[in-house]
Parts: structure tokens; sequence; C-alpha cells
């Protein structure tokens, strides 16, 4: 174009030539402008045929063969992605256990220790996993027909122990229970009334007979929170063979909190633990 002005001032070719030159370069250029847009149309086509995930994770099996016709907004999904590390566990709790924590925190006898709740899980195999989790939040409505509703915990999984579907037990920690003791189930009975019982050995080595609030149990144990003092032993075992003020020989044991049963303890072994540890009576 610029030899085109350049003969047209000089008189060189008529004006209809440069306004045809002209024509022609504005049609040029728009024919490169429609040939970029139909290069940048092909490639957008061409994204469209990769999938792309929007969250990482393991892949499940594909639900359609390699060559297979899909469409866009199918309803049948190509495959499930599952994201694993971390991991969300679903909890159910009891609308009544709510309302027991809400009104024990109010009492001030439970209090909770910081803001992050530590769940713990119990896999299919009676194992303990061995990472904590944290609880992400609760639901704010309950199940109608079964009076529960959801807690969510998340886990770390690098090793991709828990996979979706997998059935286990979670131990949330609800709070701290001050003042309050887990004396052992096979301890604890109940008299004419319905009230929990439990007979302890007192300093002078004799039998005594004490009523017990029990919240919960524990595992093997109750939760206990009035009717036991620290350093009070407990009868575990015998306790139907004494009557309250007998004199007794008491022998201290141990407890296996996972299975509940009596560990028996060497002199040596013989220890004082009010939350764990128990005294056989015989």
């Amino acid at each position: 174009m610029a030899r085109y002005d350049s003969l047209t001032s000089e008189r060189a070719v008529s004006a209809q030539d440069l306004d045809d030159a002209r024509s022609t370069l504005a049609q040029a250029e728009a024919d490169v402008a429609s040939a970029k847009a139909s290069v940048e149309t092909a490639r957008i086509n061409l994204d469209y045929t990769r999938i792309r995930a929007p969250i990482s994770g393991r892949v499940d099996s594909s639900s359609v063969t390699v060559g297979a016709l899909v469409t866009a907004d199918q309803t049948t999904a190509l495959t499930t992605i599952r994201a694993l590390d971390p991991i969300n566990v679903n909890v159910t709790q009891s609308s009544a256990n709510l309302l027991k924590i809400q009104t024990a925190t109010d009492e001030g006898r439970l209090r909770f220790d910081g803001d992050n709740v530590s769940v713990r899980l119990k896999l299919e195999n009676g194992s303990d996993y061995d990472k904590h989790g944290t609880l992400e939040f609760a639901e704010a409505t309950v199940d109608e027909s079964v009076g529960t509703f959801t807690l969510r915990a998340q886990f770390p999984n690098p090793d991709k122990r828990l996979l979706p579907g997998m059935y286990v037990r979670a131990k949330v920690q609800e709070g701290v229970a001050e003042n309050s003791f887990l004396v052992p189930q096979r301890a604890v009975s109940r008299n004419t009334k319905g009230e929990a019982t439990a007979r302890f050995v007192s300093a002078d080595g004799k039998v005594e007979e004490r009523v017990l609030t029990t919240e919960r149990s524990i595992g093997n144990n109750w939760l206990v929170v009035n009717g036991i003092n620290a350093g009070d032993r407990v009868i575990v075992e015998g306790a139907q063979r004494t009557q309250p003020g007998q004199d007794v020989d008491a022998q201290e044991v141990t407890i296996d909190n996972a299975s509940g049963e009596l560990k028996s303890a060497t002199l040596a072994e013989k220890t004082v633990d009010v939350a764990g540890a128990q005294k056989d009576a015989r």
C-alpha cells in the first residue's frame, strides 16, 4: 500500500487503482482473521475431546469401552474419581446423646479442649487406625425416622487404607469430663432399685458398697461421675462372695481395655490407677 500511495501522489496510477488495492488488502486481512478464528475453534473442539477432572484421586473402572459413542450431558457417567487423601468419614450420632452433651456442658460437667475435636477410628478387623482425624462439621438436621444426625470427620490417608464404603467405628472426643472415672463394667451391678452399684475395699481392708452415677459406657468401662473418688479400690472379681463390712485380702490386677479381661499382676507390678488398673478382692 505504501507503493500505491507514492505512485498515486505522483499521478502514476489512478485513484481507482488505489481503492482497489486497499479493498484487496482489507479482504486479505479479513481472510487471515477468519483462518485464525477457525484454528481457535478447532483447538477448542479438540479440547472437548479431553475430559479433565476438577479433583485428583483414584479412578474407578470405566463404564464405557474405547470407541463407544458418548455425548455431552449424558446420564451415564464415564467413570468415578474418588479423593482418598484426605478422606471423609461420616459418623452417625443420636440426638438424645447430643442433648446429654449440651446439658453436661451447660452444667460444667463437661468441657471442650480446644476447637479441633479429635476423632479416632477402629477398623473392621478390630485394629486401631494409626492416624487422628478432626471433626469438620455436624449436620443441622436430625433424621426423624431414626433420631440421628451425621458428623463428618476428615482423616489423612496416605497409605490408602481407608476406602469409600468401608465400615469403621469412630471414637469422637466429645469433651473432657472432669472429676469422673472409668470403672470396669464387670465391677458394676444393679440393685433391686435398678441403681448401678459397686463394691470397694476401704483403707482398713473392709468391703463397702456404694451407689454410682453412670453416664454411659465407653468400651468395656462405665463413665462414673458420682460415687467414686481418686485412690478408691474397686472389686472387679469375687464381689459376689463378699458382704459389706467383711474383711478381705485384696490383690491388685489390671484390666485389658480391649477385651475387659483381667491381667494378673506380680507384687512388683502393682499399681493404683483409678482410670485403668483395678484391684481384685478374693
